[in-house]
Formats: C-alpha cells, sequence, structure tokens
C-alpha cells in the first residue's frame, strides 16, 4: 500500500551468495513512481551479466516512459492479453497441475483457492503467499500419492485451513508390536490409526512443522509428553526445505515402529 515510499521487497529461494548479492543492489535504486521498473531493468540486467547471456535491447526501455500516443494503445492490449492468458491458462496448466488427483480432492483444492480469495477481499489473509503456494503445491502432491491412494495415510485440513493438517497413519508395518496394538485399539473403540497434527508457520518451508500425536497416547517411538516427537528431522537444524511432507509422514511412520512405540491403553487422552 506504501509503494512507491516503500521499495518492494524482493527475496530468492536459493543459498548463491551472487543472487543475494543482485536482490541487495535493488535497494540503491532511488525511489520513484517508475521504482519497480527500475529495478525490474536492474535486476534483468544483474542476472544477464552474472548468467553471461545476450540482454534484449528492450530492456533498456523498460523505465523510459512511453510516447503520448501509444500509452491508451498499450493499455488496451495488455487488457487483451492479460484476458486471453485467462481464458488459456486452465486448459494447458491447470489440466497438468490436477492430473492424477480425484475429483473429491480437487473440489477440496477449489474450495481452499475459493477461500484464499475471499480472505484477500476481505483484507484478512492469514499466512504468507510463499507458505501458502508451497503448502498447495505439497498438498497436490500428496493427492497424486501412490501411498495416499493406498491407503497408508490420510490427510484432513482442520477447518479448511491450509495451515493446521490432520494426518491418519491408517497402516504400520504388519509385524511390529504397534501393528498389533493398533488391532486391540480397534476391537476396543474402533479406532485403528494414528491421528498427527501437523501445524505450519508463515514461514514454511524454511521452518519445519510442529507435529504431535493426538491419539492414542504412545509410549516409545521418541514421543515425548503430549504427544511431541523427538526427531532430528523436525528441528531447525535438521530440516532442508527441500523435504516433502509425504515424506516426512511417511519417516514418521518409520520411526514409531524403529523405536517400538506402543499404545498405553486406558491412559487419559
Amino acid at each position: 500500500e506504501s509503494y512507491p515510499s516503500s521499495s518492494p521487497i524482493w527475496f530468492v529461494e536459493s543459498d548463491d551468495p551472487n543472487l543475494t548479492s543482485v536482490l541487495e543492489r535493488l535497494e540503491d535504486i532511488k525511489k520513484s513512481n517508475t521504482l519497480l521498473l527500475q529495478q525490474l531493468k536492474r535486476l534483468i540486467c544483474d542476472l544477464c551479466r552474472l548468467y553471461n547471456l545476450p540482454q534484449h535491447p528492450d530492456v533498456e526501455m523498460l523505465d523510459q516512459p512511453l510516447p503520448a500516443g501509444q500509452v491508451n494503445l498499450k493499455a488496451d492490449i495488455e487488457d487483451l492479453d492479460h484476458y486471453d492468458m485467462k481464458e488459456e491458462e486452465p486448459v494447458d496448466g491447470k489440466k497438468s497441475e490436477d492430473e492424477g488427483i480425484e475429483k473429491e480432492n480437487l473440489a477440496i483444492l477449489e474450495k481452499i483457492r475459493k477461500n484464499q480469495r475471499q480472505d484477500h477481499l476481505n483484507g484478512a489473509v492469514s499466512g504468507s503467499v510463499q507458505a501458502s503456494d508451497r503448502l498447495m503445491k505439497e498438498l497436490r502432491d500428496i493427492y497424486r500419492s501412490q501411498s495416499y491412494k493406498t491407503g497408508i495415510y490420510s490427510v484432513e485440513l482442520v477447518n479448511d485451513s491450509l495451515y493446521e493438517w490432520h494426518v491418519k497413519l491408517l497402516k504400520v508395518d504388519p509385524d511390529s508390536p504397534l501393528h498389533s496394538d493398533l488391532q486391540v485399539l480397534k476391537e476396543k473403540e474402533g479406532v485403528e490409526y494414528i491421528l498427527l497434527n501437523f501445524s505450519f508457520k508463515d514461514n514454511f518451508p524454511f521452518d519445519p512443522p510442529f507435529v504431535r500425536v493426538v491419539s492414542p497416547v504412545l509410549t516409545g517411538g521418541y514421543v515425548l509428553g503430549g504427544g511431541a516427537l523427538c526427531m532430528e528431522l523436525l528441528t531447525k537444524q535438521g530440516w532442508s526445505s527441500a523435504y516433502s511432507i509425504e515424506s516426512v509422514i511417511m519417516q514418521i511412520n518409520a520411526t514409531l515402529v524403529k523405536g517400538k512405540a506402543r499404545v498405553q491403553f486406558g491412559a487419559n487422552k
């Protein structure tokens, strides 16, 4: 809202110091009504030099005002281009993006998109664009996954929030004591899964999710009091932004079995 008196914030998902220095140089540009165009011009020029790429001659004209007669014409053309893109995107991009996802899960993704648009209109945006985009990608990847489709685990958003998930571990190693306990639990309480709660912060994927076991109460398996999990994977030191949520779910499943987790029957939930 304060643009152009405040500069746009640029970031890059890379540890390359050369790219970081390119973005830092953007802060040297003086504030003006064409600040964004000047920054864009500098960014393109610096990246072309960095990667030894030829620079298109039109780049030099980026921050120059248009001749008076061309301003309205260009605006009209841009409006048409924008309209065409809206029509074309669902045909190619969205089709491949949604390929391999069941209809009911596509409906969930569409509901999330609508909720996000409504939140933007109401000025009640939660989370960050970066985290929301990544979580949408993670959810799409899970819906395509064979492990998900074959019922090893399930995922449900809590109150339709991208930032809090309930994950049910539906299958564990059949030779493990934990599997035997879950069979007994099914007979006693009609429940045969382990319920995990995943909560994500605005700076995901650069910080790990917080994961805890909601039910049943487990002992062993690196499960602490209150259900928190003692896993290096879920600490800042052991976490990597490259990890997928499905790989985290599967690793938790394996860790519970490896750590000989057992259901604590009769414990308060």
